[in-house]
């Protein structure tokens, strides 16, 4: 019924209705949900995207069409008004399924402004699974975070490992979040897989598309590319006083184009595996812990280029060490990472420069 390509996603056989089924995704013009929505379109389905542009812009849906030569449906909503999600569901009658991206994702952030975090996350949440429910759409696929593990005690961490307490309010959310997720999908009412995923960076390698947060970045790759083409006169990095190799944080990175094609393979296990599912869990990382200096230095070496920086003090929230085992994804979704850290700080510096040149 379904067999793996080499591009790394799961598609169907033609005669599967799937072709048909349309697939919700909030946040569909962020970093990951841009990538998500290109991925979706090549494998032939009909994404529609809802975002409210509060951490994206409006020029990546004419890149989307770029790349894949189809413009998505799109509506310009906040996830946290059901009214206007119940507009989207109504004039889209066969949303079968849903990717859930839309949410502040800010570990620093979060610990300044908590409220806002809860409040967006959670909320946008219910009004999602309760727009679902009213218009008989059952399949979900979480956006969560490793960030749910806190700081492991063993590593690499993987689906069984207890859950510590969060270190952070964003954190925090993505473990509200999956309790939520694991209780309703108990009732049968919705059939649910939530995407533990680690550190995502790099771009489209058409340069088309990649990360563009708003304001001062918020993560590490972007802050790298900035500095490196002159926007930020240097990089802070966060601590070097962790028992890691080179006393900085360490982390797992993933190219975002691999995360991508994660997202469209577990919609499609969920759309093809209905009857046997009811909530599941994955990992989605390569299994490979990485420094900030290892990732700086690499950007350095690949890009021929220099990242000016300096050791501040440590950031609230943040672990020290975290980095998945991806068996299980591998196993079941016939998923796997297939960018190397090369590709990752080769395609963010692309983006950058791509990008800086059109907006001139």
């Amino acid at each position: 019924m379904c067999k793996p390509q080499k591009s790394g996603i799961l598609v169907l056989e033609k005669q599967n209705l799937m072709n048909k089924t349309k697939i919700l995704v909030t946040g569909g013009l962020g970093f990951i949900g841009s990538h998500t929505v290109v991925e979706l379109i090549q494998s032939g389905l009909e994404p529609i995207i809802v975002d409210d542009l509060s951490n994206s812009e409006l020029f990546i849906l004419d890149r989307i069409e770029q790349i894949t030569g189809s413009r998505p449906k799109f509506y310009p909503y906040d996830v946290c008004d059901s009214d206007k999600l119940k507009t989207v569901f109504s004039e889209n009658k066969n949303i079968k399924a849903c990717i859930h991206f839309a949410a502040k994702k800010a570990v620093g952030e979060s610990m300044k402004i908590p409220l806002v975090y809860y409040r967006t996350n959670l909320v946008s949440l219910l009004n999602v699974l309760e727009t679902m429910k009213e218009f008989n759409a059952d399949c979900f696929v979480f956006s969560s975070s490793a960030t749910v593990y806190g700081q492991p005690e063993h590593l690499p961490a993987n689906e069984s490992s207890p859950l510590q307490k969060a270190t952070s309010s964003y954190g925090s959310t993505k473990q509200m979040a999956e309790d939520i997720l694991e209780k309703v999908s108990a009732t049968g009412s919705l059939k649910t897989l939530s995407l533990r995923y680690f550190n995502p960076v790099g771009a489209h390698q058409s340069a088309l598309i990649g990360e563009l947060p708003k304001g001062i970045p918020n993560n590490l790759m972007p802050f790298v590319t900035q500095t490196a083409i002159g926007i930020r006169e240097k990089l802070t990095v966060f601590g070097n006083d962790y028992n890691t190799p080179d006393g900085t944080c360490i982390r797992d990175y993933i190219h975002v184009v691999d995360l991508a094609k994660a997202h469209v393979n577990a919609c499609n296990y969920l759309l093809t595996h209905a009857d046997s599912i009811s909530y599941d869990v994955f990992n989605i990382g390569t299994g490979k812990g990485i420094s900030v200096l290892e990732i700086v230095s690499a950007f350095e070496e690949v890009n021929k280029v220099k990242v000016p920086y300096i050791i501040g003090s440590r950031r609230d929230g943040d672990v020290e060490s975290i980095y998945a085992s991806c068996s299980k994804a591998n196993q079941i979704l016939k998923w796997e990472a297939q960018y190397t850290l090369e590709d990752m700080v080769k395609d963010a510096w692309n983006w950058e420069k791509a990008y800086r040149k059109h907006t001139k």
